[in-house]
């Protein structure tokens, strides 16, 4: 099947360029691409592999060894010199999002252990990626546990197995590339920070470079052998340049200088450790490479830095990636060696633009120089306004800064009147380390890190007969099972006879996400007394919480005569807490509305996840002064058998305790605001003692 062809891709500069460095430098630690949907993502990692060139291994190797350059590691060696070749293109492996570690980084061969008792390692998928491509799709969406291997693999270069009596390590050099949607979630900080460069993608918004897209698209679907033909030469150049940046790279000079602007313009920028120092002077080597030069320039450390930088700055987990242009381009003036006459913060650069690189002020394009054409032939890209949002670069974004913010560090909440109705929007307080609220139970939804479940990771609680295809043979028990009938079954040589009625399988018990859907009192009432500003502080809190526990979150607010989603059930706690930055306050209290509207909400869920369970957590003073008495629609969720959790928002020297009455109607359990930050409650199972 004909693969759409990497040149032929409109646009995008700034993922093609960190893609290619990549390629020319694996070192770099591979690349992050976030961004919508529909912005050819995938398509243009998949056309990558076709541009690399292609590879010798050894022949009969499933480690994909180099002849010239085998591994001594290699659990198929060792390998002779005079051992045959061949060769054949780079590899591009997908990893599925549902994945086991098994599959990523191989196993024991079960079959030939327990029919021949020989340990036999089965490779996974790092070794069929070493020394091609490792493409992660929605790496947002892939268990924490995996990326973690695939990050260190990324980063060492080697893979360690050590599991099952197994002790394996082998080489597994490769060029990660993970995809997301940030709408579906974000990675946690730590991980992000493990990614070499990141860049952002956005469809075009310019008619006649969407029209290109489209065009192209059309063309590849109506005649892919004849579109592809078209782009032959470019792909056969761009690979033929690959090889060439390559061979230069080891000869590139980091000087003194160059290393000096480097750190000081990554210290400015206060990213935590030393990761971000050393992979943008692996990133500006490899530009320099890729420029057919030795010496590295500023420009190439402003688009090194441009591309490694953004996603290190976050500071806490609802901070958005982004570059202040302005910051870096300071840093670079402050750090500039001086000239014989002095520094001149104000001139121009000393070393001058590269005549074959990019321009000075924007990112440079594949093929934009003159002997590599650009996707079109023409050498020039028509999407330089499409790539970035230039509102994403500002402080106050990027940062998670702004006025609220500040009020919050000096202790205020702001009040901003919106609208002739009354209506108010308050800042949220300070977030604090929420505790965990779990749901009864035994569960077996994705895994996670809130309630007990049956998952794919954890420890083992017991062993029982598969009752469907064996997902987690237990050798020792599978043994023991088998070992009574060999004399029966006529087995005297080496090794064990198994049978079908043999098999054991282990259940693990670890931690599964939930679903946390927020139900939260937006009324006149709860403005009283500055209560809203803690209650979304609190719900800050508990969604920093559900981010850290892998959850999906939603969020329903009632107030006046109706309840609204706010925001379905998403992966995205982001979005979450952005919703409920805006969240305006005002008007009566529909609280039986809110309840019928979760009900729905949880209903339809069930439907499209029926094993993750929910959460409901309602935010409100038990007060209901609109619509109908609100004892039957919390029956409804008890009935229904959905933990809920009512926090009391209800303050004051004179208290009715509706709240209470209402987690009792719902078979939950009640706390007051004050005791959803972590350490205030000796435990945390008792919140659902009567419940469960």
């Amino acid at each position: 099947m004909s693969q759409f062809p990497f040149t032929a891709v409109v646009g995008m500069d700034d993922m093609r360029l960190a893609l290619l460095l990549n390629a020319v430098s694996p070192a770099i630690g591979g690349v992050l691409v976030r961004g919508e949907k529909g912005t050819a993502k995938s398509t243009a990692v998949r056309a990558l592999a076709a541009v690399l060139p292609r590879l010798s291994v050894v022949e009969g190797c499933r480690f994909q060894c180099d002849p010239t350059d085998p591994d001594p590691n290699c659990p198929d060696g060792p390998h002779s010199v005079d051992q045959p070749a061949e060769i054949r293109p780079a590899r591009l492996v997908e990893l599925p999002v549902g994945a086991s570690e098994d599959r990523l980084v191989g196993s024991l061969d079960i079959e030939r252990a327990l029919t021949d008792g020989v340990k036999s390692f089965e490779p996974g998928l790092l070794a069929t990626a070493h020394r091609g491509v490792l493409y992660v799709d929605e790496v947002n969406l892939l268990h924490d546990h995996l990326v973690d291997l695939l990050l260190d693999a990324a980063a060492l270069g080697t893979s360690y197995v050590e599991r099952e009596g197994v002790s394996i390590r082998h080489a597994s050099r490769f060029l990660l590339v993970g995809t997301m949607n940030p709408e579906e979630g974000e990675l946690r900080p730590q991980l992000l920070d493990r990614f070499g460069l990141t860049v952002e993608v956005a469809a075009p918004r310019n008619p006649a470079v969407r029209a290109d897209v489209v065009r192209r698209r059309l063309a590849f679907d109506a005649d892919a052998i004849e579109f592809t033909e078209r782009f032959a030469v470019e792909e056969r150049d761009l690979s033929v340049r690959i090889v060439g940046a390559r061979r230069l790279l080891p000869e590139v000079v980091l000087s003194d200088e160059a290393l000096q602007q480097i750190t000081a313009v990554c210290a400015s920028f206060n990213v935590d450790g030393l990761r971000a120092d050393i992979v943008t002077a692996r990133t500006a080597a490899a530009h320099a490479a890729w420029h057919g030069r030795t010496d590295i320039t500023e420009e190439d450390i402003r688009i090194a830095a441009r591309l490694s930088l953004p996603h290190r700055r976050r500071r806490n987990p609802f901070d958005a990636p982004g570059l202040d242009e302005a910051q870096l381009e300071q840093a670079l003036a402050d750090s500039r060696p001086p000239g014989p006459d002095g520094p001149d913060p104000d001139g121009p650069d000393p070393d001058g633009p590269d005549p074959d690189g990019p321009e000075p002020n924007g990112p440079v394009p594949d093929g934009s120089d003159p002997d590599t054409p650009g996707p079109d032939g023409s050498g020039d890209s028509a999407d330089t306004d499409a790539l970035s949002d230039p509102d994403a670069t500002e402080p106050s974004t990027s940062d998670g800064t702004g006025q609220a913010a500040a009020d919050q560090a000096a202790g205020q909440a702001p009040e901003h009147a919106t609208g002739s109705s009354g209506d108010r929007v308050v800042a949220p307080s300070a977030a604090f380390r929420a505790r965990r609220l779990e749901v009864p139970g035994l569960g077996a939804g994705a895994a996670g890190r809130r309630s007990r479940a049956e998952t794919e990771y954890g420890r083992t609680t017991r062993v029982e007969r598969p009752v469907e295809p064996v997902r987690h043979v237990h050798l020792t028990a599978t043994m023991i099972a088998a070992a009574p009938h060999q004399r029966s079954r006529g087995r005297t040589g080496r090794g064990l006879l198994i049978r079908k009625d043999d098999l054991r399988q282990s259940v693990r018990e670890g931690r599964e996400g939930n679903l946390i859907l927020f139900l939260v009192d937006a009324s006149g009432s709860m403005a009283a007394r500055s209560r809203m500003s803690a209650v979304k502080g609190a719900v800050l809190s508990l969604l920093l919480d559900a981010y850290q526990r892998r959850d999906k979150v939603g969020l329903i607010s009632f107030r006046g005569q109706h309840s609204e989603l706010v925001l379905p059930p998403t992966s995205s706690v982001d979005t979450a807490a952005a919703r409920l930055e805006v969240l305006a306050t005002g008007g009566r209290t529909p609280l039986t509305a809110g309840l019928l509207r979760a009900s729905e909400t949880l209903r339809v869920e069930r439907m499209r996840d029926p094993l993750r369970r929910p959460l409901l957590v309602v935010v409100t003073d038990g007060r209901h002064t609109a619509g109908e008495d609100p004892t039957r629609a919390a029956a409804l969720l008890a009935r229904q058998q959905i933990a809920s959790v009512v926090v009391d928002c209800e303050s004051g020297p004179v208290r009715l305790n509706m709240a209470n009455t209402l987690a009792q109607t719902l078979a939950g359990s009640c706390l007051q605001l004050s005791e959803l930050a972590a350490g205030s409650l000796a435990d945390t199972v008792r919140l659902f003692k009567d419940a469960a």
